[in-house]
């Protein structure tokens, strides 16, 4: 436990036996692990910025304000399969800031690269959660709703394999699809983001805090993975 007391909860990781994680950040070090995104925001709105990003007690936090300022950051390099998991919050905020964890492709080859967005709080009272995964040439996307007080701590996880994507919150299924024909065609990495969408108006600030983040292997293995350097924003 950090001293935040967030604690650790249920993790799909302990309940379905992925073994030791390949690479772990709780935050106590700050953001060394991370590239952290300088440039126009999602869809050329607002602006991410380093500023952004704060840690404190072992929490990470992404603020957005009202301007539009917010953060994005990659965890750099990715693999191909695997699992990944993270303890997020999302204290209710403006309707145009979305909370997301995201793998995005190694390649930087979005849309046809994929991505698989398996947390993403669109809803600004944070009660739903949802995933999408886009895929192919006209980035064509499947979707999928879970509703649960993300308010509160929880542990949000994906495992990606040649079989299946199956999205977990506090170790409990809640998505999956086996339609291996969308799933990305090479190595994707977690991201965190707090995405602006401008609706209109002046958006009261919203934040996201990130407790910590896993990344598990498709085999179950613990080599640690490389580290690597800039990412542009998506």
């Amino acid at each position: 436990m950090n001293a935040s007391g967030t604690g650790e909860g249920t993790t799909a990781a302990e309940r379905l036996g992925w073994g030791t994680p390949n690479r772990v950040d709780d935050f106590d070090g700050g953001t060394e692990q991370w590239s952290i995104y300088d440039g126009p925001g999602h869809a050329g709105n607002g602006r991410r910025t380093p500023s952004a990003v704060s840690v404190t007690d072992g929490v990470l936090t992404i603020t957005g304000d009202s301007a539009g300022n917010t953060a994005g950051m990659a965890w750099n390099p990715g693999q191909k399969y695997g699992r990944w998991e993270g303890r997020v919050r999302a204290p209710a905020g403006d309707p145009s800031y979305n909370a997301l964890l995201l793998l995005w492709p190694d390649a930087e080859d979005f849309p046809v690269g994929g991505e698989i967005d398996f947390m993403e709080m669109m809803d600004h009272t944070r009660q739903k959660t949802d995933i999408f995964i886009h895929y192919g040439a006209d980035n064509s996307q499947v979707n999928g709703q879970v509703e649960i007080d993300a308010t509160q701590w929880h542990n949000w996880a994906v495992e990606w394999t040649p079989e299946a994507i199956t999205a977990y919150v506090d170790g409990e299924e809640w998505y999956r699809t086996t339609d291996a024909s969308i799933f990305p065609p090479g190595p994707m990495h977690l991201c965190i983001q707090l995405d602006w969408f401008p609706e209109g108006g002046t958006p009261e600030e919203s934040r996201m805090e990130v407790d910590w983040v896993r990344q598990y292997s498709p085999d179950g293995s613990t080599g640690a993975a490389a580290t690597s350097g800039g990412h542009p924003g998506r």
